[in-house]
């Protein structure tokens, strides 16, 4: 449990790769950025691991990524949303409950939920089991109206706001997450795309 939010505090952003349409049909993979670092100013480290576009294993990475890392001081997990690789959903209780770790998910833009679920249904043989984890998600947060929501669980929001506050260095989006959307790209095009 976090009891008090230090501006030096320890966290890992984590953001996937671009993928082609191609590897969509596929199934194939694209890579899973996580950036370790102090705060909003020194990156400690970077971890990465594959995971399946539209696949389900986005959530076993992120734990056995944490779990397995040198980096045994970790305080808080920021997520860029709840989808990665298309829709690999993540489940957010169980990246908590296996980390022991606070997760805080951070979009800019409020999701279609209705739209996301039509999608599913009508490309997944599998659609009930991840609209079930779109529905466990907590409900978002508002903290800069019409710019950026929350979703936190492990940890109270008014923390959560503090995290994203200490650890956001220049505009709206955390650090972490800001490198490893640069970090992901790169890898998979070559060159880092904004933010």
């Amino acid at each position: 449990m976090i009891r008090k939010v230090k501006p030096q505090i320890r966290t890992v952003g984590f953001d996937d790769g671009t993928f082609s349409f191609s590897s969509k049909l596929s199934r194939g993979r694209t890579i899973l950025i996580g950036v370790v670092m102090k705060g909003s100013q020194e990156v400690v480290g970077v971890l990465s691991r594959w995971i399946t576009v539209d696949g389900n294993d986005a959530t076993d990475a992120m734990i056995e990524a944490v779990n397995s890392s040198r980096f045994k001081d970790l305080r808080v997990i920021l997520l860029k949303g709840i989808t990665y690789a298309g829709f690999n959903v993540v489940d957010l209780e169980r990246v908590h409950s296996e980390t022991g770790l606070p997760v805080i998910v951070v979009v800019r833009k409020r999701p279609d939920v209705g739209a996301m679920e039509s999608a599913l249904r009508k490309h997944f043989d599998d659609a009930d089991e991840r609209i079930d984890l779109l529905g466990k998600a907590p409900p978002l947060t508002e903290l800069i109206p019409g710019k950026l929501y929350i979703q936190a669980v492990g940890i109270d929001e008014g923390k959560a706001a503090e995290v994203i506050r200490v650890t956001t260095r220049t505009g709206l989006i955390p650090e972490p997450l800001r490198l490893a959307h640069m970090v992901a790209s790169a890898v998979m095009t070559g060159e880092s795309t904004r933010e």
